[in-house]
């Protein structure tokens, strides 16, 4: 299928072949007939990726910030790196969409395949939407009108929030899509509407909608003609649809409001407030989100989890069916505000239009018809990114390589490892199809998929790599050991006692059998070239060791998905196994005891299971307690070793530096850039893979540190 996607690092807009996404649980499939192009945003972005690195830094200050700590913490060099490869990920566009229901996913119930809906999807021919973000289109509502029901709600939106009673003035202030239709939505209400724009056409269409106008660029004084529109007491309302970096807006609205009047931000402008202007008359003043309640709440978007109606009677959904309703009702006329039409080919003509000069307002793309494009066509989910035969690399063969997933840790580090590693690049699956096209022509893999379970069918693929998200890891280790493929499996290898056990059963009658394939958890830090001294070190003493870890592993919201047991399994299992099986490594020696202190109940701490430390006991007496802290600043660096031993101490700082202290012959190593490891971890592999060798980590160790890690979350509680 194709889909229209951006690329922030230079601005192109492109229309590109992908795999056509799956129905996912709780989501609807949609061809889509229209789409409507939100020039406001969708501009902006375009602009954004226009701009040079210096102008993209002055528009976003707070990354910056977060640049300077990475810098600081992981080395120039790193950080450039990063910063390339998220620009470089391709932005799919679009959220306003219009089609009729291909598949429902598992778990859908209230809608039918060949519905006709308006959702959020992107510019895309197909689209995965969850349920929660649909809604059925009355029959009377064409495709076009329902093209604007995401637009209609944002505008909806901010009306809620202002709250109008029937014959309050109220002020539009830009008349931008959005503020056409909040002109029309209050008019509807019974409100007097006063609209406020630079554009004469834009003004025009207004009052056609029952507005009175101002122009300032012609002169007018908008203050006064405000004062005269409120008969001498001051507008009610105001809400702001411009799109501005001035702070003028917002001042004006406060000039303009009477005593406790409200303005609510729909728009972008600037947020220098002046305090005289709300606390004389005691103004209130709030930022509208998006669609409604439930934006941005993953247990809602993307969980289907819907609020009470009793109590929350108006979501995202609720008010794309009070838009659709009103269209069906004629209170809502979108037909004028359409300026152009473009075929989804002329993708390329739409954009230039958005970030050109010409006068535009409602630009909708027109997508093929079932005859022109068969579902069967659309619905293909595996490209072929190199023609049949003309590959540089051999189909099939020994590390042959599937990689299930391609976020950012795939992209920036693991896909390049393994191609530095030689591995043959077979196949990358991801769960919306853009990502994995993207890393597949950026790597030179063979395909792109969004078919998981074909990818292990594969008899061209000998070897998987498993770096989805954590709840998927077990099912994704076994069914590689199903299918006789070797796995790599970024960190943890499983979230739950039961899925090891199966995991460890599977893996042990391959063994009597046999036919066992390589296991591999992405444990780098133990590959890191500083580590290796430091074990070399280390293997010359024979007394126990004592180790300290400390990590600033970085605060993480609280919804995010890696602090969700069931998804992520909570930090310690995500990610502080890593420093569990680093200290395994350098002992020597297998754990014999855990204890573990977490942080205390406290007012503010709202999750306590990333503050924590734990002491591990060794079988040949050494311990070391891992410091595992999230409340730390990120300016301070992320990982430090310290290992006393011997009357002597080694010192490892981030990776980048290893100190001895009292070590005959060896004081100091240091990197010109960070090393975790990663690239010597992945050849390590794909070597054991080619020459038929055994696992680089023994099988026992992972079993036995994925055990310790579930022991320490135990005794978290």
């Amino acid at each position: 299928m194709k889909q229209i996607l951006q690329n922030l690092k230079n601005g192109e807009t492109v229309l590109e072949e992908v795999p056509a996404p799956r129905a996912r649980a709780g989501a609807l499939l949609i061809r889509t007939s229209t789409s409507l192009v939100s020039a406001g945003t969708e501009r902006m972005l375009v602009d954004f990726g226009k701009a040079n690195y210096l102008d993209k830094a002055r528009q976003q200050p707070d990354k910056v910030r977060m640049v300077l700590d990475k810098v600081k913490t992981d080395g120039l060099v790193p950080t450039v790196e990063a910063v390339r490869s998220k620009l470089g990920q391709p932005l799919p566009l679009g959220y306003c969409n219009v089609g009729r229901v291909m598949e429902l996913g598992s778990g859908v119930s209230g809608f039918e395949i060949g519905d006709r809906l308006a959702s959020n999807g992107k510019h895309a021919e197909v689209v995965s939407v969850p349920t929660n973000l649909c809604a059925r289109i009355p029959d009377n509502v064409s495709d076009e009108a329902a093209a604007f029901t995401v637009i209609g709600a944002i505008a909806l939106q901010g009306i809620r929030l202002v709250q109008p009673t029937l014959g309050e003035a109220v002020v539009v202030t830009g008349l931008g899509l959005i503020g056409q239709i909040t002109v029309q939505l209050l008019r509807a209400q019974g409100c007097r509407v006063l609209g406020i724009d630079f554009d004469d056409e834009k003004l025009a269409l207004a009052e056609s909608f029952g507005a009175e106008v101002v122009n300032p660029a012609n002169g007018e004084d908008v203050l006064a003609a405000a004062e005269a529109f409120s008969r001498g007491r001051g507008v009610d309302a105001v809400i702001i649809a411009a799109s501005t970096k001035s702070n003028e807006p917002v001042h004006q609205a406060a000039q303009m409001c009477r005593q406790r009047g409200r303005i609510v931000l729909v728009g972008v402008v600037g947020l220098e407030l002046s305090r005289a202007d709300f606390f004389e008359k005691e103004l209130t003043f709030q930022v509208s989100c998006s669609y409604g309640p439930g934006r941005y709440d993953p247990a809602y978007e993307e969980g289907g989890q819907d609020y009470p109606v009793g109590f929350v009677r108006w979501t995202e959904q609720r008010n794309f069916e009070a838009v659709l309703d009103m269209l069906a009702a004629g209170k809502l006329d979108v037909q004028p505000l359409i300026s152009h039409r473009f075929k989804l080919g002329e993708a390329g003509k739409a954009y230039e239009v958005v970030g050109g000069s010409e006068p535009s307002l409602g630009i909708l793309l027109e997508y093929s018809l079932p005859t022109e494009r068969p579902d069967k066509q659309l619905r293909q989910p595996t490209v072929r990114l190199v023609p049949e035969g003309s590959s540089g690399q051999a189909a099939g063969g020994k590390a042959a390589v599937g990689f299930v997933g391609s976020g950012s840790y795939a992209t920036q580090v693991l896909i390049p490892a393994f191609k530095e590693a030689g591995a043959n690049l077979q196949s990358v699956a991801s769960s919306g199809g853009v990502s994995g096209a993207h890393a597949g022509r950026k790597f030179g893999f063979q395909t792109t998929t969004t078919d998981t379970d074909a990818l292990f069918d594969d008899p061209d693929i000998d070897t998987v790599v498993v770096t989805t998200r954590h709840d998927s890891h077990a099912r994704f280790v076994t069914q590689g050991f199903e299918a006789g493929k070797h796995v790599f499996v970024e960190k943890p290898l499983c979230l739950t006692r039961d899925e090891l056990d199966r995991i460890e059963t599977m893996w042990r009658e391959g063994a009597s059998a046999g036919t066992v394939p390589l296991l591999m958890v992405g444990f780098n830090r133990r590959f890191s070239p500083l580590v290796a001294k430091a074990k070399t070190l280390l293997g010359a003493v024979s007394e126990p060791k004592s180790f300290i870890m400390t990590v600033n592993a970085g605060a993480i919201p609280a919804d995010h998905w890696t602090q969700d047991p069931k998804v992520g399994g909570g930090r310690v299992i995500g990610e502080a196994c890593h420093f569990i099986d680093l200290l395994r490594y350098l002992a020597d020696s297998p754990v014999s005891g855990v204890q573990v202190t977490g942080i205390g109940r406290a007012p503010g701490v709202e999750v306590r299971s990333d503050k924590v430390s734990f002491t591990l006991s060794f079988e040949d007496g050494s311990f070391g307690t891992v410091h595992y802290l999230a409340n730390g600043h990120k300016s301070f660096p992320k990982e430090r070793l310290e290992v006393f031993t011997s009357g002597r101490i080694l010192q490892l700082d981030n990776f980048r530096v290893l100190t001895g202290y009292g070590w005959p012959g060896f004081k100091r190593m240091k990197l010109w850039r960070q090393d975790k490891g990663q690239k010597a971890c992945v050849a390590a592999f794909v070597d054991a893979v080619k020459q038929g060798g055994s696992a680089p980590i023994p099988f026992d160790e992972l079993i036995e540190m994925t055990r310790v890690t579930f022991d320490v979350a135990d005794q978290l509680g």
